[in-house]
């Protein structure tokens, strides 16, 4: 990613770095005032009065000329390293490296870390470095009581640039980490939000349903009639009567369809927005998929003799499709549904004969996370980002779900183990 469009992602808030800047100035000149007129220590304080007088100008002008909300990378950049520059002329009129506010000055590469582009924290760490080199060497002395000179050993000198070094690289690292999965993190769930906004959009369009219903009335009638004329003339023709056949089933089917919009705009869903049992909700969703896949879809409910029927929810419909879809995906000829209860938990197991998960990912407990991808080249092309482990992982913890994923021994395949407390599912 070229540096000037990493700003496209990265930025600080405009506000939130204002106010942290007016704070840092306050500081410094009170901490300037106190030892000038208070302890009454020498040091070139009007210098240092007049470098804090123009970091003031700076922020007034960032607050008031500057219309972005969010700072982009680029101009956020140029301001920290404005900042880790004033910090440093601070210091170099007053003691340098043996300023105990020093440590101060790793504070914008930390801050830059979390919230901008790697490049950006390189640079700032490498100023940075540069800058506590120099000061080490070349700097006023602290300021001090007249009869009292302070004097620090070489080892000791030397010992404060290198400990700052050390934690600048440490924080600065970490930072970089944690804000780079917070990143991926918000764009997962901008991702899930989105989805989901669609579905529920898709459950409440009905007056548009209805008038969509009383405009395509006319063509399915045109389309019906035609395709009745072709049965009367190619009826014989064995290799389209059958098509001709399903051609008509299914306009009549989509008759019935706009019949029923038609006549009540406001029809519900039977399965959407029914209360129905966990069994009820597989059986629906397999059959579904039936009607798209060539493969074996098993369910087993031997074992299943929980009766609590569940609050209708997008969520958990949206999140058993993914697990149940992706058994589908990977499968070579058969998927296993198997849905086991007792008095304290109810569990579904999807399982499928394919290749299972990827070994890289299971093994450090990667799966449900997003924007992941594995190592290994078999199946590659169909395992994608885990977007959408992650978005039904996620919808189903929310409803009080335990997510496990496995590799079954053996006969290999994939197996995931959904599991909920009855007292849970009645919450839903």
């Amino acid at each position: 990613m070229e540096f000037t469009k990493a700003s496209n992602l990265y930025s600080l808030n405009k506000s939130t770095y204002i106010n942290l800047r007016w704070i840092a100035y306050i500081g410094q000149l009170i901490a300037i005032l106190i030892v000038q007129f208070y302890l009454n220590y020498e040091f070139k304080y009007f210098i240092c009065i007049s470098i804090v007088f123009i970091s003031i100008l700076s922020n007034i002008y960032l607050q008031f000329k500057i219309k972005d909300n969010q700072l982009k990378n680029l101009t956020s950049t140029i301001y920290l390293i404005f900042d880790i520059l004033q910090l440093s002329i601070l210091f170099f009129f007053t003691g340098g490296i043996t300023n105990p506010f020093i440590f101060l000055i790793i504070i914008p590469a930390v801050f830059s870390s979390q919230y901008l582009h790697f490049l950006s924290s390189i640079i700032l760490v490498f100023i940075i470095t540069i800058t506590l080199t120099i000061l080490t060497f070349f700097s006023y002395e602290l300021p001090h009581p007249g009869e009292l000179h302070f004097h620090a050993p070489d080892y000791y000198l030397y010992a404060i640039p290198i400990s700052i070094l050390i934690g600048l690289f440490f924080l600065v690292y970490f930072g970089f980490k944690f804000g780079e999965e917070s990143r991926i993190r918000k764009k997962a769930y901008d991702k899930l939000q989105e989805i989901m906004g669609r579905e529920s959009e898709l459950l409440s369009l009905g007056a548009q349903a209805a008038a969509s219903a009383h405009s395509l009335g006319t063509p399915l009638s045109t389309i019906l009639l035609t395709v009745k004329e072709l049965q009367k003339e190619f009826g014989n023709n064995h290799k389209i009567s059958k098509d001709l056949d399903l051609l008509v089933s299914q306009s009549l089917r989509c008759r019935e369809i706009l019949k029923k919009l038609s006549l009540n705009p406001n029809i519900e869903d039977n399965f959407l927005n029914t209360n129905l049992s966990l069994y009820d909700y597989i059986n629906e969703i397999v059959r579904s998929y039936q009607e798209i896949s060539k493969k074996e879809f098993i369910i087993y409910s031997e074992n299943f003799k929980n009766s609590i029927n569940i609050n209708k929810s997008i969520e958990i419909i949206y999140g058993l499709r993914n697990f149940i879809g992706n058994a589908n995906k990977f499968s070579k000829k058969k998927i296993e549904i198997s849905l086991n209860s007792n008095d304290k938990i109810t569990s579904i197991t999807i399982r499928d004969d394919g290749p299972g998960f990827p070994k890289d990912l299971i093994d450090k407990h990667r799966l449900g996370e997003p924007y992941i991808r594995t190592t290994h080249k078999e199946n590659i092309s169909k395992y994608g980002l885990g977007l959408g482990t992650f978005i039904g992982k996620t919808l189903l913890e929310k409803n009080f779900a335990d997510i496990n994923f496995n590799n079954l021994k053996g006969k290999g395949g994939a197996e995931v183990l959904i599991i909920w407390k009855n007292k849970d599912l009645k919450l839903i």
